[in-house]
Formats: structure tokens, sequence, C-alpha cells
């Protein structure tokens, strides 16, 4: 009989990012990362088509996975905060895999969607996010850019920008203007929607 692999929790992952092996971060990105990366490269032999942008060679995109697998398993994840490595074991990253959901339900009401997984072999169109992403945006301009990615109808949920200002304030970190220019983002994104009449669209 198949075990039952533990669920790991936000706590586990704060007690291993407290307690993980400690790192310098110029040799997690320039020594640990790319010395690994070569190193499952030869041991999967992995020759990539530089003319193809996706791989759709099944036994490349094995490879890719296996090599992705023991990666995560061997390097673990830099946490930044703390300056240590977060570790995972194969059986705790496989079991993440296995229970994680097959669909889910991205906004509200007529403009809700289904994200499923997508074989790179399907017909169906994949999801589409329109918006700034992450980039600056004025505050004058912040709305109506918004507006125009909402109004396409090709456009099925909105990754939006950030503002430049807050009522002519800079959002510094761990001010409240940050926090002001994080809630006029919402509010203005949302009104955004309202305005192109796609109420309810994921944000």
């Amino acid at each position: 009989m198949k075990s039952i692999g533990k669920c790991l929790t936000v706590f586990d992952v704060y007690d291993r990012a407290k307690s993980g092996k400690k790192v310098d971060e110029k040799e997690w990105d320039f020594k640990i990362i790319p010395q690994t990366a070569a190193k499952l490269k030869k041991k999967y032999d992995i020759k990539m088509d530089k003319t193809t942008i996706i791989p759709e060679d099944p036994d490349l995109i094995d490879k890719l996975y296996n090599a992705g697998l023991d990666m995560l398993v061997e390097c673990g994840i830099y946490c930044i905060d703390t300056g240590r490595v977060i570790k995972y074991t194969r059986d705790e990253v496989l079991h993440a895999i296995e229970s994680a959901p097959d669909h889910f339900q991205f906004g509200e009401g007529k403009e809700a969607i289904n994200v499923v997984p997508r074989d790179h072999t399907e017909s169906k169109a994949p999801v589409i996010q329109g918006g700034p992403t992450g980039s600056p945006c004025s505050e004058e301009m912040f709305l109506p850019i918004h507006q125009a990615y909402a109004q396409e109808p090709i456009v099925d949920t909105i990754v939006d920008g950030v503002m430049q200002t807050v009522m002519g304030h800079d959002p510094l970190p761990d001010t409240p203007w940050e926090i002001m220019a994080v809630r006029s983002e919402a509010l203005q994104v949302r009104e955004a929607q309202c305005r192109a009449g796609r109420s309810g669209m994921g944000l």
C-alpha cells in the first residue's frame, strides 16, 4: 500500500527558512544554481533546440521535468530574508504535485473563468492575462491604462501595475503611503473593470 505523504504547512516552511543552511546570496546565484544546472544538463543529456521556444519532444519534456525535480530537491529554495536554504524531500515535492488541484475558478459571475491544465498539443486557447504586470504607472494614467486592458475581449484577467505616486507621495516601503498605494491600486483596477463593463473579472 502506498503511504500517504504529509502536506507541508506554511509553518513548516517558515521553520525551515529559519533553520536551513546559511548560504551567501552570491554563492547561491553564481555557484550553486549554475553548477547544479550544468551537472543535471549533463546527467540527463539535455540538448535544447534554439529555434524552438517551447519544447514539444516528449523525451526532452521528460528530461526537463526530471532535471527540474532533481534541482529542487538538491538545491532547495533560497530565502533572501533569512539567508538560508529551505529544503524539501523528493516525497514532499511529489506529494505536493499529486495533491495540487486540477482546476480552479478565477473571477466571479459572468466574468469567471475555469483555469485548467493545458497540454502543449491542445488547440484550446490559453488563459490571457492582460495588464502592465508590475510595471510603474503614473497616478494620472493608472485607471485608464487598466480600463484599456479590461475592454479587450481577449483578455480574461488583469495583472495590475504599480502606482509611481499616491496623492503625490512616493509609496516608500514600510510606510503608510505604501499601504495607501496598494489599496488605491486595487480600488482603481476594480473601477476600471466596472467602467469596461466587466465587473467580477479576475485580478
